[in-house]
């Protein structure tokens, strides 16, 4: 390195890539413990983003500690009461509810426009002394004996410059670039969709209490997400197979439309509703939803969080959730290095394991709710069957998922046998449900199932390992210092610290 070079090097102890809800609270959670940060965003915000249902754990456990709840409670978003779905054999509709449960404080999430919902993490972060640049692009991220320490970016008038950082993360989602310094990213042979959506307004609304509610409707060629996002606003979404996706080249209404005449509920809630046309909504749009994750989630100086890191299909609303969850393993891990608490390959270590086996349990939740199929003989449905056969394919995937978090997992061990018992599905999706979300059901079929399925393990101790860092969080965002010390998740693991913003050894 020259010295000229040197001295046009600003210098940050982190550099995150991207200001969304990952990046923001990565960057916030870094800045809170008094570290200098550097936030580069390509776009101006507020801009759109796909998204726009949120889980309790976002809105009760990572806002909390942001200190915006509150806010986001006086923003007039459109409050979740849980979820709708027809989906599986059964032709009615069944409703979760969000349980006034004391393990899920609040006992609602919101739908959000992210427009608005970004841009209060981003000026959240920005409150706690981020160097926020919006409409700087990442060039290139570059590395020094064998550590990535340096940041090329294009500043808003379209000059490069650089920086470098003790640590450097990768918010930038599926589109960036960087995940490809770490390790590769490999993709599901199952669960390779194609979103096509758009909004509208005065679609219908589900009867009161749910009105609020996210409906998903499966059909022939894939399934709709229908989220009410105000009084007047809906975001509407087909997401099939990439063969039903070829309609869009004949335009993406007259495909659109096509997918709407295939989904008779869809079709009745959208029978009164004008597309919007104009502004931030006014087009169609379409996504890559083909569900993947990266070989490795980091190395010396560089780490993947949310969607750089791995994506899942959307049909749980996960994407804020696991994102923003991401960012707070990366932070606790960061601030436990610049501190010279925890050696760093522990350090990480430790993140890459929870946040691999977060995204495990949703994958595996998904290969459950997918294998409830309604179409015998629809190609999007057959080709996701992946429970009642003997097909080994998708193996590879399955193990570079689970990653170090098969040890002792339940997650993870027997989980083929778990999840290929056909014996009182409606009741264990119930059961699955109700512990990771703490809902109530309504109208689900299937009541007969035993507590432990044959050929699994028991049902308790499955979704105690689902949901326990879930609790954790809300519970350090409501109980802080005061809260009980936590146990480990792994043998010889790391535990959170005591204000929960890093690691400490159990």
């Amino acid at each position: 390195m020259t010295q000229a070079t040197a001295q046009q090097d600003e210098q940050f102890d982190v550099i995150v890539l991207g200001g969304g809800p990952g990046g923001s609270s990565v960057a916030s959670f870094v800045a809170m413990q008094g570290h200098s940060v550097l936030l580069l965003e390509k776009e101006k915000f507020p801009r759109h983003q796909i998204g726009e249902s949120l889980l309790p754990a976002t809105t009760y456990g990572i806002c909390g500690l942001l200190g915006i709840r509150d806010r986001i409670e006086r923003a007039g978003f459109t409050r979740k009461q849980g979820g709708t779905f027809r989906w599986g054999k059964s032709p009615e509709p069944w409703t979760f509810r969000f349980a006034e449960n004391p393990r899920v404080p609040g006992g609602y999430a919101f739908q959000v426009e992210r427009s608005v919902f970004d841009k209060m993490l981003l000026d959240a972060a920005r409150e706690k002394g981020v160097d926020v640049r919006e409409e700087h692009a990442v060039v290139r991220v570059e590395q020094e004996d064998g550590r990535f320490s340096r940041v090329r970016f294009r500043d808003d008038r379209g000059n490069e410059r650089t920086a470098t950082a003790k640590y450097i993360v990768d918010s930038e989602g599926h589109r960036g670039q960087t995940y490809a310094l770490v390790g590769e990213r490999v993709f599901s042979q199952f669960f390779q969709n194609v979103a096509l959506y758009g909004y509208f307004h005065d679609g219908k609304r589900l009867p009161a209490p749910s009105s609020g509610n996210i409906l998903c409707a499966a059909f022939r060629d894939g399934w709709f997400w229908y989220i009410p996002l105000s009084d007047r606003l809906t975001s509407v979404g087909a997401v099939v197979s990439r063969e039903a996706a070829q309609r869009i080249q004949d335009g993406p209404e007259q495909a659109f439309q096509s997918f709407v005449d295939s989904c008779p509920i869809i079709a009745e809630y959208l029978a009164s509703a004008t597309r919007v046309t104009e502004g931030v909504y006014g087009e169609f749009r379409i996504r890559k939803d083909y569900s993947y994750c990266n070989t490795r989630f980091w190395k010396p100086g560089l780490v993947l969080i949310g969607d750089a890191a791995c994506f899942i299909d959307p049909v749980f609303s996960s994407g804020v959730h696991l994102a923003t969850y991401s960012a707070l393993l990366a932070a606790r891990s960061i601030n436990s290095c610049l501190a010279g608490d925890i050696d760093e390959q522990e350090a990480f270590e430790e993140f890459e394991f929870r946040y691999r086996r977060e995204f495990g349990n949703f994958y595996q939740f998904l290969l459950s709710f997918y294998d409830m199929h309604q179409e015998a003989d629809s190609y999007f449905w057959k080709a996701r069957k992946v429970l009642n056969t003997d097909e080994k394919a998708n193996d590879a995937f399955i193990r570079l998922v689970a990653g170090a978090s098969s040890v002792d997992e339940p997650a993870f061990n027997h989980a083929e046998d778990f999840f290929r018992s056909r014996q009182g599905m409606g009741q264990w999706l119930e059961g699955m449900l109700s512990n990771q979300l703490a809902m109530q059901v309504d109208g689900l079929p299937g009541q007969s199932a035993p507590a432990t399925l044959e050929g699994g393990p028991d049902a308790e101790q499955f979704m105690e390992g689902f949901t326990a860092e879930v609790r954790q969080i809300q519970t350090q965002a409501m109980f802080g210092h005061r809260r009980a010390r936590e146990n480990s998740v792994r043998p010889q693991g790391l535990i959170p610290s005591a204000d929960g913003f890093a690691w400490q050894r159990g």
